[in-house]
């Protein structure tokens, strides 16, 4: 069984929306299984049994969630010093309410998620335009939704963003399952 573990913090359940999608992506395919975690509830055994990570985030002034964040720097960086995650996939989706058409900083969010993803030795998979929903949520790095209109007033979820959720899930499980076991780096 291929897993993937999918790690995301919420503060409007909208991040917790996306993550559900992005699991029904995963375990739309033959042998995989997607486990979802809130970042604070993540730890190193999760890591280890994992043949790829997901981190979902809502954009906090242009960085990821200090949730998160705090993900990535106690738990990640102990299976960095193991080397626990060279050569499986990682991916990423946000959430935002800002300005822009995905919230202001989706895109900075992403990118800094995946720095730490690169930092780990994950293979990233990137979201193509040729993904469902990528149109109306995507981003070459991942699905992104707005959640707010421009008053800030939340709107939720759209069916387009969930698409784009579901697509990426099921490209990452794809990845993983097509690697897991394989060695990829020296």
């Amino acid at each position: 069984m291929t897993k993937v573990l999918i790690v995301y913090a919420t503060d409007y359940q909208n991040t917790l929306k996306m993550a559900q999608a992005l699991a029904d992506g995963v375990n739309s395919v033959k042998d995989c299984q997607a486990v979802l975690k809130p970042a604070d509830q993540a730890g190193a055994d999760d890591l280890e049994a994992c043949q790829g990570l997901v981190l979902g985030s809502p954009v906090h002034m242009g960085s990821p969630d200090w949730r998160v964040k705090q993900f990535i720097d106690t738990v990640c960086s102990k299976a960095w010093m193991k080397d626990a995650l060279v050569g499986k996939v990682g991916g990423v989706f946000v959430t935002g309410s800002g300005y822009g058409s995905s919230g202001g900083g989706a895109e900075l969010t992403m990118l800094a998620m995946l720095n730490n993803m690169a930092e780990l030795g994950l293979v990233i998979i990137p979201f193509p335009k040729s993904s469902p929903g990528y149109a109306e949520a995507g981003l070459q790095w991942g699905p992104c939704a707005r959640t707010a209109d421009g008053k800030f007033n939340q709107v939720g979820i759209s069916a387009g963003a969930l698409a784009a959720a579901k697509s990426h899930g099921t490209n990452i499980a794809r990845a993983a399952a097509a690697i897991n076991g394989v060695k990829i780096f020296a």
